[in-house]
């Protein structure tokens, strides 16, 4: 655990859930954290955090001025940075995890994550987490293929082709999204975003435009 000053930064983050989101705040209302990071390995017991890119979407809108993007230095050469795209200088220049996290947790405050497949970044980010500041993430989340799941079983997709593909590169065939700068943090982020905002429009329309009501298999 980092016994420095910048553990000043933890009272501020789990305050901030004191007043937070609820299952009944409307969808437009909140702040949606959309999250991607890449990773040494798909293993999160293991893995070590490479980059991590995450944007805002409030209102029905993508903020891109509302955007986190950070990578961190591994300190030691491995394959999978070279698999990213980043090359082994430019991992040495990155910033410590500890400094990652924290500026992270600043930037995340108590939005609800949102993510495909989110479980192995969140508890990759907890692991890591937990291992500087002796924390995990409060933040409530959402993975788009759950969500793209319950719309389907709404009968949101009856009038498309049959289909049971939803991974991130199906999901964007299907809504016509581009993926610019695929398997990056920032890029799959900034895809993710666009993909969710698509699942929260048709969502208003089977009455899942409660925050609660995003999460569960069918409205409540």
């Amino acid at each position: 655990m980092d016994n420095s000053d910048t553990v000043q930064f933890i009272p501020d983050y789990l305050g901030a859930f004191e007043d937070s989101w609820t299952e009944q705040t409307p969808a437009e209302q909140v702040r949606f954290v959309v999250l991607d990071t890449e990773t040494t390995s798909t293993d999160s017991r293991t893995a070590r955090l490479i980059t991590i890119g995450a944007l805002a979407v409030n209102g029905g809108q993508i903020l891109l001025g509302d955007a986190f993007e950070e990578m961190i230095a591994l300190g030691y050469t491995s394959s999978s940075v070279a698999v990213h795209g980043i090359t082994r200088d430019e991992s040495r220049e990155g910033v410590s995890e500890a400094a990652a996290i924290e500026s992270f947790l600043k930037y995340l405050r108590d939005g609800v994550i949102v993510g495909h497949h989110i479980g192995h970044d969140i508890e990759t980010i907890n692991r890591a987490a937990e291992r500087n500041f002796g924390i995990k993430l409060e933040n409530q989340s959402l993975d788009t293929m759950d969500l793209a799941l319950h719309l389907k079983d709404d009968g949101a997709f009856s009038d498309r082709p049959e289909f049971e593909d939803f991974s991130l590169d199906a999901l964007c065939d299907l809504f016509g999204v581009v993926p610019h700068d695929r398997h990056t943090a920032g890029g799959d982020a900034f895809i993710t975003a666009q993909i969710f905002l698509r699942l929260l429009r048709i969502g208003r329309k089977y009455d899942r435009n409660r925050l609660g009501a995003m999460t569960v298999p069918y409205p409540m």
